[in-house]
Order: structure tokens, then sequence, then C-alpha cells
């Protein structure tokens, strides 16, 4: 793994200027080892470990993408595998910037949506659209953005819809409409809760969405966590799910005790929003997007081009050839 610059540099055999300097000069002004030793004072096997040890603590940091038409081809490729209206590829994400990386392209997605003041945008909770709202996102002024599940007693600040869908609207300059109302609540507030005027209203809001921005989870067997009130055993079949609403591979519900209580808009709510742009990268989440997307919880993709190649496989058994070129974002629409 790389080190951030800085990052244990102190225990490096070599000073980070110096390193700096052995990097600059071959990677930057593409001078021979044996010219570096003699500018230095130093031998070429010193440059060699310098080199090296300037890649380790990430003062040189190497990227690897697709170049153009191979990101052309694996969009398209993955997008009509899966049954997709679009998929909007970022390049691999890097660890710890997921979230960043993949808001831009799902700015663009949001753009081409046409969405206008007074229009509905359904928000999830979920870690990549937390980072993702944390990013820019385009502006889309009078926009209602509505949250897709109730407060969760979580620590997390990924588990909480309504702070998520507060920042979304702060970004795109959209009024926010919050669901104050347990994720799960017990019968007797259930029963209190869907009388309530402000309740309702963002329970008739849900099947006026004309946008809806999704996370994709995990299998459960491969997650960190799982709300509180979802016993692990009852969806260990699971192959993923949205809004805390699980699925197996066919895309078929898995229930749990209690969901005819969840607050939170439904699958087969989802599958009438003309746009749901599911939001999701790693390999663990392959599953779930494959079984999301052919339910048709989800109709476009927001991913990176690591996670688009184990798409590919897992739907064809064929992995692409990825040749390194230039760093460039790709959407591929294909025709319902």
């Amino acid at each position: 793994m790389t080190d951030h610059p800085g990052t244990g540099l102190a225990m490096s055999r070599f000073s980070p200027q110096l390193m700096y300097a052995a990097a600059a000069l071959y990677y930057l002004q593409d001078a021979t080892q044996a010219e570096i030793a003699k500018r230095l004072g130093t031998s070429r096997a010193t440059v060699s470990r310098l080199l090296s040890e300037a890649r380790r603590h990430g003062i040189v940091r190497i990227e690897v993408v697709p170049p153009v038409q191979a990101e052309d081809d694996l969009a398209d490729r993955v997008a009509r595998a899966l049954g997709l209206r679009a998929l909007h590829l970022a390049p691999a994400a890097v660890k710890g910037g997921v979230g960043a990386a993949l808001a831009r392209v799902l700015s663009s997605a949001l753009s081409t949506v046409g969405l206008r003041a007074g229009d509905v945008l359904l928000v999830s909770s979920g870690r990549t659209v937390y980072e993702a709202a944390q990013a820019d996102l385009p502006r889309l002024p009078g926009v209602v953005v509505v949250p897709t599940v109730g407060g969760q007693d979580e620590p997390q600040a990924w588990y909480q819809t309504n702070e998520i869908v507060r920042q979304v609207a702060a970004k795109v300059g959209g009024t926010p409409a919050f669901l104050y109302a347990p994720a799960l609540p017990g019968p007797e507030l259930y029963e209190r809760l869907i009388e309530d005027a402000s309740i309702r209203r963002v329970l008739d809001l849900w099947g006026q969405a004309r946008c809806a921005i999704l996370g994709i989870g995990a299998p459960p067997p491969l997650r960190h966590s799982l709300p509180s009130f979802v016993p692990a055993g009852a969806v260990r079949t699971a192959a993923g799910d949205v809004c805390t609403r699980f699925y197996d591979r066919q895309g078929r519900p898995v229930l749990y005790p209690g969901i005819e209580r969840l607050m939170a808009t439904s699958l087969d709510a989802l599958r009438r929003v003309p746009v749901t742009i599911g939001v999701a990268v790693g390999a663990e989440k392959v599953p779930g997007i494959v079984a999301g997307a052919r339910a048709r919880y989800i109709n476009e993709l927001v991913t990176d081009s690591a996670t688009a190649a184990a798409l590919l496989a897992a739907t064809t058994g064929h992995s692409p050839d990825l040749a390194t070129g230039p760093n460039r974002r790709r959407s591929s629409h294909v025709s319902d």
C-alpha cells in the first residue's frame, strides 16, 4: 500500500528532499539513473533505491487508466449486459476518495436528467452517497430533495439520511424535505406516524419522484455493519440492498422481522421512478449491482472502471483488455 506524502517519511533512510529531487529528475526531466547519480553525487544503486522509496512514500504516484476507446467499450458492454439506460464511468477510484471520484460523474449524470424546480429527487443513505454529497454537484434550483428512508440509530454519518438530504439540497440549490421518523418504528408508533401530516407529505413525495440517487449495499456477510434493526441471519442470502430493502440474486425481496413497518421507499415504487441512479464501487458490490439492475431497482449506474470490469466478468465471463491511456470520464447510453 502506498503511503500518502509525508506518511512514514521519518522512517526512510533518505530525506524527502532527496527522494523528490531524484524523482523529479527521473520522471519529469527524463534523466537516466546514471545522470541522476552524477548530479546528486551518489551511485546508481542509491538512485534506484531513492526512486523506490519515493514511490513507497507517495512522493511518486503511478496511475494506470484505460484509454478512451476501451472505456467507451467497457461502459457500453456493461450497460447492455445489465439492461441499463446508462452507465456513467469514472477512472478507478483511489482508496479514501471514492465519493469524490464518483461525484464528478454523478454530477454529470444528474445534469442530463433535466430536473426542474418542483421536481422530486430522492436520496438514499449509504457511505458512497454520503461521500459524494461532500463534493460538488450540479445546480438544480428549486428541486425538492427527499430521503428514501427514516432515521437510524447508528453512529456513522452515512446512515443519517436527513443529513445527507440537507447536504445534497445545499449543493444543488434545492429544498430539503425531512422524514422525522425512525426507519423501523414499533407497531403503535408506526400507526401514529403514518397518520401524521408531515410524514404523509414525505410518503406522498416518494410517488412523485422523477429521479433517485441510490447507494447499493454489499451482501450482508461481506459488510462491516448492518443497521441494528436488521437481523444478520434473516438477510444472509441477500445479494444487496437499496433503502435498507434487501433482495436476493434474482432481485426478489429478502424479508426480515418488522419490515412491514419499514419507513422506506418500496422496491416497487423505485421501479416506477423514471431515473434511478445507483452509486456503488467495489468488487463486493457486484452481486447487489447485478441483481438490482436486472430487477429494475436501478436503471442507471455511476461506478468506476475497476468495478465495471468486475461487472462485465460476472455477467459475461469475459474480462476487458484495459491498456494505459488518457484519463477521461465516459458515459454509455443504451436505449430501453
